[in-house]
């Protein structure tokens, strides 16, 4: 660059010798091409017809699921872009537990009619104000259209559980399983000090277990521990027990360097042992001091101190998680104890301890107080309960924030299809450019009916018709039956979803697609292009992407 030509204000880049730069609508549609793709990955598993995806990582496991974080999560995503449409889904299951799929869908449909936009002129500004705009107000029409539900109303809580499973792995029982997720969800349901609901899903614990029929699954008003006791002459089912939580060994401590020790006589081995054993013994006496009848230690327990507890007749299980350790203490109300010497009375739990030999179990029902349950989900084979515990989780975490937030809403694309009936008529109200954005947003709603029908083998372009006709003669609860192809009160017909799932999945999807829009240049240490995607197109074709694309989906080679 001459010195003339910077004097004219002329921008100066210096870069690396293999650094690349994007600019203007070629990063536009680089970036956009990357988050539709992503976006257009997960699209097939939406609804109760949903297909699964199999995904294998480097490594060789297998993960079967239609659950749209985690197939995002498997995926081995290297372009930044894409990657942030996965911060849409991990945002929209952290904060609502389900809708991973809609929020990335409606991410990715949002784009592409925003690239429609860009290509008729229209400023990105423009674009992400008109977006902004029209979340704002579906917002608003959600808490409008939504229906208040009563905490109590165990059926239509029943129903947001089994709306939610329907199309996962837990579809098949999803009658029984619904009914123990309400159940879990009644069980750490407590009223805050303001009068407000508050449910503690962290007090729910969710186990499994392979080798039976989901059908067979339970909720437990306490704690599972997957343990033997440490010798088998302990007693295994105690009624009332008091129990202790160690999360310290109840072994001889080992020195940090090694020791050698110069004996003259066999006596002085007998005495260095029986000094050993006397320590073991004082832990043992310490602890049924304390009138302990059940012990739950986090470490090791020595072979001559379990001698000593079976002696005491004292039920004892060693090496039990630390997940484990803390939830029992939220079950039995005892304190986690580091300290034999110091242990007193106040440091016990009460509860009731039984074993189940046939699945090597320990069911531990707490009383009293104390408050924590746990839904033993089983399966006939790891893949099974792996993808049921997925569907299960999401189920819990609606329900828990149906009873928690109080609206629910008509699924089906019932929802989708007032919302941009009611955009269309606001887009009316906007001034400048910004409308056609509104419009562009209510576009991209009607993409989750569309994608429903397409799904479950039914003609999209009919169902959406019949929809907005439904919708425009005042229905607004009319949806798609994906069963029968009919449009429906998906209302009354049980398909429901929680109000709050939905604002979140359209302000995730909203906020991600701005900020994909207002890039306009990319400036990248490396080769923005993959091998032979210049060849296709340049940087701007197929999924492209810095670092390498999509690498491959981790190793999917095409399974999508």
């Amino acid at each position: 660059m001459s010195k003339q030509q910077r004097m004219q204000g002329q921008p100066m880049i210096i870069l690396g010798e293999d650094s690349q730069r994007m600019k203007d609508k070629d990063a536009q549609s680089h970036n956009i091409s990357a988050a539709r793709a992503v976006a257009e990955s997960v699209r097939s598993t939406l609804g109760p017809k949903g297909m699964d995806k199999m995904l294998v990582s480097s490594m060789g496991d297998v993960t079967v699921t239609n659950d749209g974080v985690t197939i995002l999560q498997e995926m081995d995503i290297d372009n930044p872009t894409a990657s942030m449409i996965v911060e849409v889904a991990e945002t929209q299951e952290d904060e609502a537990g389900d809708g991973t799929t809609t929020a990335v869908a409606v991410a990715g449909e949002l784009l592409k009619n925003a690239e429609d936009l860009l290509e008729q002129d229209i400023h990105p500004t423009a674009i992400i104000k008109g977006f902004h705009q029209a979340s704002e107000k579906a917002r608003e029409e959600i808490d409008d259209i939504a229906v208040e539900v009563d905490p109590e109303d165990i059926d239509l809580l029943r129903k947001v559980a089994e709306t939610s499973m329907t199309g996962k792995g837990a579809e098949l029982n999803k009658e029984l399983l619904s009914q123990l997720i309400v159940d879990a969800v009644e069980a750490v349901t407590v009223e805050a000090e303001d009068g407000s609901t508050v449910v503690d899903l962290e007090y729910v614990n969710v186990e499994t277990q392979t080798g039976r029929s989901a059908g067979e699954s339970e909720l437990l008003h306490g704690a599972v521990i997957d343990k033997d006791p440490v010798q088998d002459s302990m007693p295994t089912d105690l009624e009332d027990a008091n129990v202790l939580l160690v999360d310290e060994p109840i072994e001889i401590e080992e020195t940090d360097v090694d020791a050698e020790l110069q004996l003259d006589s066999p006596d002085q081995l007998q005495a260095f042992l029986d000094s050993e054993e006397e320590e073991l013994r004082e832990k043992v006496d310490a602890i049924a001091a304390s009138g302990a009848d059940v012990v739950f230690c986090q470490k090791g327990i020595d072979d001559m101190a379990q001698h000593f507890l079976a002696k005491e007749g004292i039920l004892a299980a060693r090496r039990v998680k630390k997940s484990d350790i803390k939830f029992l203490r939220e079950v039995t109300g005892a304190n986690i104890v580091s300290d034999l010497e110091a242990v007193t009375s106040a440091d016990l739990g009460t509860a009731t301890i039984s074993r189940d030999d046939a699945d090597e179990l320990f069911y531990v029902e707490g009383t009293g107080d104390a408050h924590g349950v746990t839904l033993l989900l089983r399966g006939s084979t790891e893949h099974v309960v792996d993808e049921l515990e997925r569907g299960v989780g999401d189920a819990l975490d609606v329900v828990g924030s149906t009873v928690s937030d109080g609206r629910v809403l008509a699924g089906g694309g019932a929802v989708e299809v007032e919302l941009a009936s009611r955009l269309r008529e606001y887009a009316d109200s906007v001034e400048g450019r910004e409308q056609l954005a509104v419009e562009a947003f209510a576009d991209s709603l009607e993409l989750i009916p569309r994608v429903l029908a397409e799904n479950s083998g039914l003609d999209a372009i009919d169902t959406l018709v019949d929809l907005r006709s439904a919708h425009a003669d005042g229905d607004q609860y009319a949806g798609l039956n994906v069963f029968t192809g009919e449009t429906v009160d998906t209302y009354d017909a049980g398909v429901v979803e929680p109000a709050h799932a939905k604002e979140q999945a359209l302000s995730s999807a909203t906020e991600a697609a701005n900020l994909v829009l207002k890039i306009d240049d990319i400036i990248a240490a490396g080769d923005l292009s993959t091998e032979g995607e210049e060849e296709e197109g340049g940087p701007g074709g197929g999924m492209g992407g810095m670092g390498g694309g999509m690498g491959g989906m981790g190793g999917m080679g095409g399974m999508m």
